[in-house]
């Protein structure tokens, strides 16, 4: 009697663990300079880490393929434009400078990757910055010269521009493009939850087990969460802050976000977190954090609300917490 029982709490812990959900399976790596972390839920771990694996290669080709300064087919093409030359670029990279120009266009070109020379002035083209302010006049130059993005045109997969100072940097845009490309990825594979991280760049695909994906947003001058977000199917969230890439000098911090208009970095915020849904959702989230950031708190709202973002969090520069009713709601 006394086996039977055993035989019976065997089978019983068995039927358990066929029925229990496969283990969370994570993988982190460093690409777009910032780490990575892909999170599956709910799969078998051999077909999770193929997923993962998939994902990771995809972003990495995307790295070489968007790189501002070290060669790549962007960095190609830029060489092309400063000649005035036309460029044939592969479909994929054509999709990506139409879909940036119709967002500099919504944002009244405050985003605006055609600014590349400007942000190599500043020094951020390079792994570590270099640390000090660029002479005035030669900001001024580049400001003067009005590198535009719809100083391109892109006909037949091939490009050019009517702006020799038009040279791109795709930086605040790759990340959000790679985002959609992990959830396509891991859905054409059969990944129903999942979770992608470039940097605090955000999206969530399905959830995590009975609740949502739960994920912080970084206080920009703290350690640790400023807030906590529970982020459903399709959701991303953007965040664009001084806090990764500057350097000091003369007691004053300069980021590598540069206000186009001016040709120095944008101080009027330390951070800004948008959310995002829908179609293109991780692209968005990260382009769009972009103009909030640069035109600074005192037109937050009405800029957001022009770009049609309903939730916002952002701290200004004297730290003062800016929330939308809609994201207010929502945190946590």
């Amino acid at each position: 009697m006394r086996v039977a029982r055993h035989g019976l709490w065997l089978l019983l812990l068995w039927a358990l663990a066929a029925c229990s959900p496969p283990p969370l399976v994570q993988q982190q790596s460093y690409v777009f300079g910032t780490l990575v972390e892909v999170s599956v839920y709910g799969a078998p771990e051999a077909k999770a880490q193929q997923a993962i694996a998939a994902v990771l290669t995809r972003f990495d080709a995307l790295h070489h393929q968007l790189h501002a300064w070290q060669p790549s087919e962007l960095s190609r093409l830029n060489t092309t434009l400063a000649k005035g030359a036309h460029t044939p670029v592969t479909p994929e990279l054509a999709a990506m400078l139409r879909d940036a120009q119709a967002v500099s266009a919504e944002s009244n070109d405050l985003f605006d990757p055609a600014i590349g020379n400007l942000i190599a002035l500043w020094g951020f083209h390079a792994d570590s910055p270099q640390g000090r302010v660029p002479d005035a006049a030669a900001i001024a130059r580049w400001v003067n010269a009005a590198p535009r993005m719809r100083d391109l045109h892109i006909e037949n997969n091939v490009v050019w521009s009517d702006n020799p100072a038009v040279q791109l940097d795709l930086g605040g845009y790759a990340k959000g493009y790679a985002l959609d490309e992990a959830v396509r990825i891991l859905a054409s594979r059969g990944i129903r939850n999942a979770l992608i991280n470039i940097g605090g760049n955000v999206i969530a695909l399905g959830q995590h087990g009975d609740r949502p994906w739960r994920v912080g947003i970084q206080h920009p001058r703290k350690p640790g969460t400023l807030a906590t977000l529970d982020l459903h199917d399709g959701e991303a969230i953007g965040t664009s802050g001084d806090y990764q890439r500057y350097f000091e000098a003369g007691g004053r911090r300069y980021c590598h976000l540069i206000d186009p208009r001016t040709g120095w970095p944008a101080s009027g915020m330390q951070s800004v977190t948008i959310l995002m849904s829908g179609e293109h959702a991780g692209t968005r989230s990260d382009a769009l954090s972009k103009p909030l950031f640069i035109d600074g708190a005192a037109r937050l709202a009405d800029h957001a609300s022009r770009l049609g973002i309903a939730d916002y969090l952002a701290v200004d520069a004297a730290g003062q917490i800016h929330v939308s009713p809609a994201m207010k709601a929502r945190l946590r």
